[in-house]
């Protein structure tokens, strides 16, 4: 999962919600506006607040200086920095609650910026040797995590890097967009924030760092005890290896504590947990299943835990090799092969809790994660930093995975007792993010498992019996069998508030029911964003096709669900007062023009358009979420739509630099591929300047564009999902099958020898994964239903129908949800809900719609 999630977690418990936006009384951080000298301005970016000088005007790149900081500490370091840097005229920014500071350097939050409390921006390297030789006697004494990405000035909180100081933006490799530093060429690059001190190439480390870094190569010289083989882990809190000792001997596991670091809300840090976890392994000595604890360790300035290492795979990791539901429908035989093992998977479990219990320990944090199964799949677990006594009165672990924690009510064994009955559930379903957040799903999904899997009779029962006692006593709901299309009581239950069953094909209820969640969850008196939806619409912005207001709105539209021009106002509004910082398709200015020309305010798209030029012409990504080919796409369109050849001969222009780019380039293997950022959509864009020019060889760039992805993808070893080198199956619209069958499809139709056409077949049947773990229409069920609905306009085709029939069962019976209500739909990892195009409710009902036999296109030219 993406960690970066957990942080947008904390604040709302159906939506995802901004650190920004976190704070309180008693709990903010501030520089008291008297404090300001005269011609100072304040801002607010995100968690930050900025201050500077009206007229200052600073280079935008260079070194500056990071200060951490704890939340004890927090206060006193800002002010002393404060007190320096504001009669000097030096501009900084600080992060403004204790929630945010907490939950930056939590355990999985981003381990490049972990630790940031202050951020000062020198003008030259005169003043940074003069800020940090001042500031480092101001600040003797006080202690922050370590900054991983920069490197520390003495023994205090201070941290240099050299970075941007304004919002420059490029794309990676991937074609995500980045922040930028400017090369000596002007050429924009991307300022790589790892979690390793590593400064451009072409910059030159100042002298008063030189010492510094001296210090930081000597610690990698001292002669260890233990050689490091393997990284196995990484997280704020430190790594975890495999090593062997230096004077030979078995391998071990080294679990590396940061002093201050991963700090939970009650102050305690990884150095506290890991010797807690020391004391743990101690009390639970020779229990088989359990790691051997075989030493403490001080190297450098972290400490270690030393030991045993239990060979085996994360069950999480096991799931992902074994589950027969994931790429296509399993067979009966299958499915009772996979079950017998599960089961077998979960007594080994259960037994190893139950000799855990009997030494008067609760584990406490029991999840896929922290179980390893071996070769022979016996079990073992890891990880016992939240493991107590159950002596310790009403002690409880301050979080759990998503769907394994366990309620207010449950202390002691009870919490353990839960998660296990979570992970019985998971292993046969593994939607527990899921169930954490709509509990009522439960019962759908042990339904979908009592009739998928040949579990022994009373299973399912028994798990609802321990997650929520109450949904155990209801009759079973009933959930339509997805493999049966002809089953004549065949209904989609709980598709609104109150498990009123709907018929299939009842879409015009189903579109009501989502535009409504959708109109209900709106928020007009906010101004970044309207409608709740991914995390990215807080980095993006929240008027842009793909999370914000823009695709939702166009969505409803083309949906049947009516114009709402209160919305469409906050969409204009906010296309006035914010900035171009993007010109993409899905992430930025041209998919926004695209909407607010189709809602009539040509004049306002064309201002974007026009805005966007700059970027236009320096961009690189050739995709279609972002870059090239998406804007490609739409200067055609409305080139075609408003007469215009100027904007038509714009859109020729970069097909000709896509060319320049596919001739230039070669396959590598772990480049991103598929419809958003592979090449597969610039194939679409060739084959629309075919369209318009009936020039030929477009076709051809057509063709060469989307086997170029295809060529970086195997195939799954059942034959069915492409899988790019190095990683899983993909059969999702933006990354997967799905993509690479619709605009193949394109391709073969109008080039019925093209080299792609052999590998159709296989790509189709891989739309028809039966297991997909999340809803949306970028990356989960409703992209595969939608590309599924789309394929079957050329013709019948009786597995395809029948794949289409399982999804959009399924894609009611096991993801949806209700806010309000009215039908809505979990976001991307189902921690919460969202109602964008990409990952939520609008996105779902563009491929519902189609589904239904709507009209319209699944993504706007294709």
């Amino acid at each position: 999962m993406d960690m970066r999630y957990e942080a947008f977690c904390l604040e709302d418990p159906q939506f995802y919600e901004t650190p920004a936006n976190w704070g309180g009384d008693g709990d903010s951080f501030d520089v008291p506006a008297g404090s300001c000298p005269p011609g100072w301005e304040r801002s607010r970016s995100g968690v930050w607040s900025v201050l500077r000088p009206a007229e200052h005007s600073g280079p935008e790149q260079g070194w500056k200086v990071h200060v951490s900081a704890v939340p004890k500490n927090a206060a006193r370091v800002l002010a002393t920095v404060a007190d320096y840097c504001l009669p000097r005229g030096v501009p900084f920014k600080f992060i403004t609650s204790k929630n945010a500071l907490v939950a930056r350097n939590s355990k999985y939050a981003p381990r490049s910026s972990s630790g940031k409390f202050i951020t000062i921006y020198p003008v030259d390297e005169r003043e940074l040797g003069r800020i940090l030789v001042d500031l480092s006697l101001a600040l003797v004494g006080e202690r922050g995590p370590y900054i991983l990405s920069d490197l520390r000035y003495g023994e205090g909180p201070l941290y240099v890097r050299y970075g941007a100081f304004v919002e420059l933006w490029t794309s990676d490799e991937s074609g995500r967009p980045v922040p930028a530093l400017r090369r000596p060429d002007g050429r924009l690059v991307p300022d790589r924030r790892e979690p390793l001190f590593r400064p451009p190439d072409w910059v030159p480390l100042p002298a008063i760092l030189l010492p510094q870094l001296d210090v930081r190569r000597g610690a990698a010289t001292v002669d260890y005890p233990y050689h490091v083989e393997q990284a196995l882990h990484f997280s704020n809190a430190g790594g975890v290896y495999l090593a062997r000792p230096a004077d030979g001997g078995d391998l071990v596991v080294l679990k590396e504590a940061r002093p201050l670091a991963a700090m939970e809300w009650d102050g305690t840090d990884a150095v506290h947990r890991l010797y807690h976890e020391g004391r743990m392994l101690e009390r639970l000595a020779g229990i088989d299943g359990v790691p051997e604890l075989r030493d403490y360790l001080a190297m450098w300035e972290h400490d270690f835990l030393v030991m045993q290492h239990i060979p085996g795979r994360s069950l999480a990791q096991w799931l992902v090799d074994e589950y027969p539901c994931q790429q296509r429908e399993a067979s009966s035989h299958e499915l009772r092969s996979y079950t017998r093992r599960a089961l077998h998977v979960l007594s080994g479990v259960a037994r190893l809790l139950s000799d855990i219990h009997d030494r008067g320990i609760v584990f406490a944090d029991l999840h896929p994660g922290n179980i390893l199964v071996d070769i022979d799949d016996s079990v073992s677990l890891v990880d016992f930093e939240l493991a107590f006594d159950i002596g310790v009165r009403q002690r409880r672990p301050a979080f759990g995975a998503p769907g394994f924690g366990a309620p207010a009510d449950r202390t002691g064994f009870a919490i353990d007792d839960y998660a296990l009955a979570a992970l019985r559930l998971w292993m046969f379903l593994p939607m527990t993010t899921l169930t954490a957040l709509a509990p009522a799903k439960l019962r759908t999904h042990g339904d979908f498992v009592r009739r998928r899997f040949p579990v022994p009779a009373g299973y399912v029962e028994e798990i609802l019996a321990e997650l929520d006692p109450n949904q155990a006593a209801l009759p079973p709901a009933p959930v339509a069998d997805a493999c049966e299309p002809n089953d004549p009581g065949c209904m989609v239950a709980e598709a609104v508030q109150g498990g009123a069953a709907l018929p299939e094909f009842c879409w015009t209820a189903l579109r009501d029911s989502v535009v409504e969640a959708i109109r209900a969850s709106a928020t007009p008196e906010r101004q970044d964003r309207l409608f709740p939806g991914d995390i990215e619409q807080f980095s993006l912005g929240g008027t842009c096709f793909a999370y914000g207001a823009a695709g939702v709105l166009h969505t409803i539209a083309v949906s049947g669900g009516g114009r709402h021009p209160q919305y469409e106002q906050w969409l204009l509004d906010a296309v006035r007062r914010e900035p171009v910082r993007r010109a993409g398709f899905y992430d930025g200015a041209h998919g926004v023009a695209f909407v607010l020309d189709f809602l009539g305010h040509r004049t306002e798209a064309a201002a974007l358009v026009e805005a966007a030029v700059p970027l236009v012409l320096a961009g690189r990504d050739h995709g279609l979420g972002g870059g090239l080919a998406g804007i490609g796409l739409n200067l055609l369109h409305l080139g075609r739509t408003w007469r215009d050849a100027a904007l038509a001969a714009d859109a020729m222009a970069i097909g000709e630099r896509l060319a320049e780019q596919l001739a230039e380039t070669r396959p590598r293997p772990h480049a991103a591929v598929g419809l958003l950022r592979g090449w597969t959509g610039p194939a679409l864009f060739f084959l629309r300047l075919y369209e318009y020019t009936l020039d030929r060889s477009w076709l051809r760039l057509a063709e060469q564009a989307l086997c170029r992805d295809l060529a970086i993808c195997g195939y799954g070893s059942d034959g069915s999902a492409p899988v790019p080198v190095g990683r899983r199956p993909s059969s999702s619209l933006a990354a997967g099958s799905a993509g690479f069958a619709l605009v193949g499809d394109m391709i073969v139709s109008y080039l019925p020898e093209a080299a792609c056409a052999p590998d159709l077949p296989v790509l189709e049947r891989s739309c028809g994964a039966e297991f997909v773990s999340e809803a949306g229409l970028f990356s989960g069920r409703a992209g595969m239903l939608g590309a599924l609905a789309v394929l079957l306009r050329r013709g019948a085709d009786a597995d395809t129908e029948r794949a289409l029939h399982r999804h959009r069962t399924l894609l009611l019976s096991l993801h949806g949800t209700h806010y309000l209500g009215a039908l809505a739909f979990p976001g991307s990892h189902s921690l919460r809900l969202s109602m964008d195009f990409a990952t939520g409710g609008a996105g779902v009902l563009r491929a519902m719609t189609l589904a239904g036999g709507g009209e319209g296109t699944l993504l706007p030219f294709l």
